[in-house]
């Protein structure tokens, strides 16, 4: 990104008109049942060191509230773009207690990752969907490998089995839990080895992930 190019930013009644939805999907995430086997569970709690948490994009809704009632305490940055359309979603991922790196994963991904690097390097989590921001879904690109070896931080690949939800007609086919109802949580700890194939790693990483995210 040029150093003018600055990234868009919403702030007054723009952001004022967000803050309705925010707490409308802060209340639906609190209503929501998660089940978790105590080993899972136990992963995803350890605050040892900051990790990359690594979800298909379909699975976005959850993340705020998994990292609320299971990384409590320690701030998650995911990755936005710079654009207006980005400014919006920053703002409103601050609404939900998250916070935004702003840049692109298609146009100049090397200043993304190293912006994630850094994140986790500072001591905090980071979120990254592998198969987004455009896909195909469920398409496993290499970034999560490349912070995840440049920072040596693990992954944590989630996962979240709805028993009802709506699907919206996205190109991911987005989920939308129902209020109310059960989602089965599951949380792995990976490695990216720094002397792994980069396709294969990430072939059998996304194997792994959508093991955790029957559809």
């Amino acid at each position: 990104m040029p150093a003018d190019a600055a990234p868009h930013q919403i702030s007054g009644w723009r952001r004022l008109a967000l803050s309705p939805l925010g707490l409308l999907v802060r209340l639906w995430g609190r209503t929501l049942r998660f089940e978790i086997d105590a080993e899972e569970r136990a992963v995803f709690e350890t605050r040892d060191c900051p990790v990359a948490f690594v979800l298909w994009h379909n699975r976005l809704f959850l993340v705020a509230e998994w990292h609320r009632r299971y990384r409590g305490g320690r701030p998650v940055y995911c990755l936005v773009s710079a654009s207006r359309d980005g400014a919006w979603l920053a703002a409103f991922f601050s609404l939900l207690g998250m916070r935004a790196v702003r840049g692109s994963s298609s146009q100049g991904g090397r200043e993304a990752a190293t912006a994630l690097v850094g994140v986790l390097r500072a001591g905090h989590d980071v979120g990254i969907t592998p198969d987004g921001p455009r896909g195909p879904c469920y398409d496993f690109k290499p970034g999560a490998l490349i912070v995840a070896r440049q920072s040596r931080a693990p992954m944590l690949l989630l996962g979240g089995a709805f028993a009802s939800a709506w699907r919206l007609g996205s190109w991911d086919r987005f989920y939308l839990p129902l209020p109310f109802s059960r989602v089965r949580v599951r949380c792995v700890r990976a490695i990216a080895g720094p002397r792994d194939d980069r396709a294969a790693a990430a072939a059998a990483i996304g194997a792994r992930l959508s093991e955790l995210n029957p559809d």
